[in-house]
Formats: structure tokens, C-alpha cells, sequence
């Protein structure tokens, strides 16, 4: 997916996953439609109505959650509004990243761009100004139970709209949000009627990490696949388990596309080449390679869903009560965090198994009595060096960790709002342990990308294939060959941001042809 500083245009329609990842990462400034202004105007009009009612309803003239039943009169709304916003921005503990504050932030605008929310058109155009000004809000770890969507997370950007709570510039720098509004010539929001409700009634903070960690892992899964291939291939495997007719036997869609790529990633490799044949020893290889596309291949399917999850979550209008298309002010439960919380719960089980093998497949390189003739722990002066032998332990610490963070948050419900949100879905608490979890899987990938390189590199003059070679190659612009033992923590984070920049990827598919 290529992506550029070209404005994101925000209208009544959903916006893609590239939008979000272009706004998220790369500060593209955003446009508001004018036609879905108009819509958003019209919808307003609604509320306006409403407002002046002298029956209660619902987040317009009415307190909220289980003081639902509380009339508010006209002159107090305001009030009832910022009231609503404050006192839902407690979130505690560390700062949440800049990119997910500004993926949940262009989510709600989406939302408010719907014209189902009842939000005036100058809320939407200050809110779409706090993006193009790049000052982030202050977003917690803490807060959310995903239940009216994400509240806390949203209320601390809502405050930021309204001139209040903490902020950083677009340079980084903290400061109050009032400072950071008169800095950018934005003037702050007085929250109107059902206004309060509408900038925080979302679940917005999980599906910016889930599209997030999507992307991300479109790159891993990639990445995965190439760290088997020249694990393969170092160990002196084969690849004839890989092959097409083998792999349709199965018609799992993840599956036929690892396997793909394994194929052309050994294609006419020396080193799978000086050992073919009738006289190879090798029946059946070890499952963390013969496997790694039935492994790789699920996550990918997993993935797959879970695209189609968010895309569908991109194209709702998440908040309570909505203003329908007859004009009707209606409460509904569409703020539930379930379908998000599951598959970032799926996606956290698959990163950690595709990491689990990774590891196994580091592990062999290391073992004399399985990597077929090369020394233990690939070390220089086997007794006096090391070698490898610590960076195993660092990945089999992470995987202990990431099975861990498998364990789902989505079963763990627990009641607030004095009963009246008694099921409530942990959605965001999925989506930040998944953001740990590709990290680690990261990681992973490196040190037995790291690992698989050093092996290859001692099996000379036997040569490995194009596309792996080239990694090969790549890896040594960071990390040296093999040699006594040396620092290794900095090649071993090196590697880390050549996995983390796509360059691994790039390096592959420059000589193996567009990988999938």
C-alpha cells in the first residue's frame, strides 16, 4: 500500500484504511466534504428541535448512563455537556503513541461527518482543525472498558476541542490545550446539546489499533515467510514440501499464499540444490519448517477476517443515541466493543504462534545435534565464544510473553455505571496488548532472520539462493558475520528496525518478484 501526504477528504462515506494510516503516520491534512456539512447541518436542525422540548430526551435535555432519567433544563446544558467531557477524561498512566490518538481522532470525525450524531457543523470543522494543526491530546493507558466505546480515551481529546486538558504541539512540546488552540488560531468549542455525547460515544481507539496492527502485520506475516525460507534453506531442508499441487490439497487461502511465497523465495537456490536428491538423508523436515505455511497461512486468514471486521466498522456510525435517516433521536447498543474486541483478541493468538515458531526455527540453527554440521550456537571458537546462544533466550522471553498476552481481554467483563453497563467488551485493553504483541513478534522475526543469516553465511562456498542472499546481504549492512563473540544487543535492535522499516520486504522482493 503506498502512501502519500495527499489530503484525506472526510465525508458521510467511510474512509479506508489507507486514510487512517495516512492521517495516523504520515500527518496528511484532512478536508471536510462540504456536502456531508451540509448534512451535518441539516441533522443538527433536528436536535435544535428537540432542545426546546419540554419532553426529556435522551443526551439532549437528559443526564446520561444511569442519571438518564434527569432532566436538565435549557439553561444548564452547557454546562451538563463540558460537565460530561471532563469528568469522563480520567485516564490514568502512560501516554498512549501520537499515531493512535490521531487513527481514533480521524475515526470520530468520520462518525460526526455522518450527520447521525446531531453535532453542529463547527464542532466537526474544529475538531478536523486540532488534527491539520497536528496537536495530539493526552490519551491514558487506562481508562476505557470498551463499553460506551472507548470514553476516556475520546473525552481527553474532546477536552482538547474545548481549549482544556494536556496536549503536545505538533513538535512534541506539552502544554495546556487552551495554549495550544490560540497557538494555531483555533477558536475552542462550547459543547451545544448532545454534543458531549457525540465526541465520545465510540469505539474508535480500537479500531484505529486494529487497522494499525493490520498493517502491521500485512508486513510480519511477509516477513515470516522470508525468515522460514532462509531458515529452510540454512538448516538444509526442503522445499518440495511447498509445492503447489501439495499445498491445493488444502485449499486454505492463507496457506496457498505462504506457500507461494516460500516457492519463490527458494527458487533455484545452490544451497537447497547441493543437497537434493536420491542420496539426501532428509525424509520429512522438522514441522516449524515443513509447516510454516499452514502456521503463517492461518494468521493470515485470521488477519483476513479481521480486515473485514474493521472495514465494516469503518463504515458505521458508532454513538448513543443517533439521529436516524427519518429524523428520529434514537438509543441504541451499536457503542459495544465485541466485534472489534474479538479479532484484536484472534490477531494477539496468532502473533504469538507465528513468533512460537519462529523461535523453534532459531532454536535449531543453534543445536548441533539438528542444524546439520554447523557449530553450536554458531559460535567462532565453540568453548571460548557463545555466539547466538543469548539471543535465543531473548526471543524465547518474548515468546513466553506473547503467549501471555494471548490470553484474551474480550472474556473479562466487568459491570460499571452502577449496573446500567454490566457487559462491557475490553475492547481497547485487546487492542493495546496486541500492540505489544507485534512488537515482540517483530523481534522474534529479527533475531531468527539474524540468526538464519549467520548460518548461511557459514555454510560458504556454498551459496544461498537471490532473494535470501539478499537479505543476507541487508542484515551485514547492520550486523557483522560470523566472528568472535561481540556486543550484540545493537545489531540485534538494527535488525529490528530493518523488520520494523520494510526494508527486509523490499530487499526479498527485489530479487524473488512481488511477495504477498
Amino acid at each position: 500500500m503506498t502512501l502519500s501526504h495527499a489530503a484525506v477528504t472526510v465525508g458521510a462515506g467511510p474512509v479506508s484504511f489507507a486514510d487512517v494510516l495516512a492521517v495516523a503516520r504520515l500527518d496528511a491534512p484532512i478536508v471536510l466534504d462540504p456536502v456531508a456539512l451540509d448534512g451535518v447541518a441539516a441533522t443538527r436542525r433536528i436536535i435544535d428541535g428537540l432542545a426546546s422540548d419540554v419532553n426529556p430526551h435522551y443526551g439532549i435535555s437528559t443526564g446520561f448512563g444511569a442519571l438518564a432519567t434527569t432532566f436538565i433544563t435549557s439553561d444548564r446544558r452547557a454546562q451538563l455537556q463540558a460537565s460530561l467531557v471532563r469528568s469522563h477524561a480520567a485516564g490514568s498512566g502512560p501516554e498512549v503513541e501520537r499515531e493512535v490518538v490521531r487513527a481514533l481522532m480521524l475515526l470520530r470525525l468520520s462518525t460526526l461527518m455522518t450527520g447521525r450524531t446531531g453535532v453542529r457543523p463547527v464542532t466537526a470543522e474544529t475538531y478536523a482543525a486540532v488534527l491539520n494543526a497536528g496537536i495530539t491530546p493526552v490519551v491514558h493507558e487506562y481508562g476505557s472498558l470498551g463499553c460506551s466505546g472507548d470514553l476516556a480515551p475520546l473525552a481527553h481529546c474532546a477536552l482538547a476541542v474545548m481549549g482544556e486538558g494536556r496536549v503536545r504541539d505538533a513538535s512534541g512540546r506539552p502544554m495546556s490545550g487552551e495554549d495550544a488552540l490560540a497557538a494555531a488560531g483555533i477558536t475552542p468549542v462550547v459543547l451545544a446539546e448532545k454534543e458531549g455525547l457525540a465526541l465520545i460515544n465510540g469505539t474508535d481507539g480500537m479500531l484505529g489499533m486494529l487497522v494499525l496492527a493490520l498493517a502491521d502485520l500485512t508486513r510480519l506475516l511477509t516477513t515470516a515467510d522470508i525468515a522460514a525460507a532462509m531458515s529452510v534453506e540454512a538448516l538444509l531442508g526442503t522445499d518440495a514440501t511447498f509445492a503447489a499441487d501439495l499445498q491445493a490439497l488444502r485449499p486454505q487461502l492463507g496457506q496457498a499464499a505462504s506457500a507461494g511465497n516460500l516457492r519463490a523465495l527458494l527458487e533455484g537456490s545452490p544451497m537447497l540444490a547441493s543437497h537434493a536428491g536420491p542420496d539426501d538423508p532428509t525424509v520429512q523436515d522438522a514441522y516449524s519448517l515443513r509447516c510454516s505455511p499452514q502456521v503463517h497461512g492461518a494468521a493470515r486468514d485470521t488477519a483476513d477476517h479481521a480486515a473485514l471486521i474493521a472495514g465494516r466498522e469503518l463504515a458505521s456510525a458508532v454513538d448513543n443515541p443517533v439521529v436516524t435517516l427519518d429524523g428520529r433521536v434514537a438509543s441504541n447498543g451499536n457503542f459495544h466493543g465485541a466485534p472489534v474486541g474479538y479479532v484484536l483478541d484472534f490477531l494477539a493468538i496468532a502473533a504469538a504462534d507465528v513468533a512460537s515458531m519462529s523461535e523453534r526455527r532459531t532454536d535449531r540453527h543453534l543445536d548441533p545435534n539438528r542444524n546439520k554440521g554447523l557449530p553450536p550456537f554458531l559460535a567462532h571458537e565453540v568453548g571460548v565464544d557463545s555466539g547466538l546462544m543469548i539471543a535465543q533466550y531473548t526471543a524465547a522471553g518474548i515468546v513466553s510473553e506473547l503467549k501471555r498476552l494471548a490470553v484474551p481481554a474480550s472474556v473479562d467483563s466487568i459491570p460499571s455505571s452502577a449496573m446500567q453497563e454490566d457487559h462491557v467488551s475490553m475492547g481497547w485493553a485487546a487492542a493495546r496488548k496486541l500492540r505489544h504483541s507485534i512488537d515482540g513478534l517483530q523481534r522474534v522475526l529479527a533475531i531468527e532472520i539474524m540468526t538464519a543469516a549467520r548460518s548461511l553465511d557459514l555454510r560458504a562456498p556454498v551459496l544461498p539462493g537471490a532473494a535470501t542472499g539478499a537479505v543476507r546481504d541487508l542484515v551485514r549492512t547492520v550486523a557483522e558475520g560470523p566472528g568472535h563473540d561481540r556486543f550484540l544487543s545493537p545489531e540485534i535492535e538494527a535488525v529490528v528496525q530493518l523488520v520494523a522499516s520494510g526494508a527486509v520486504t523490499d530487499a526479498a522482493a527485489s530479487l524473488a518478484g512481488p511477495l504477498r
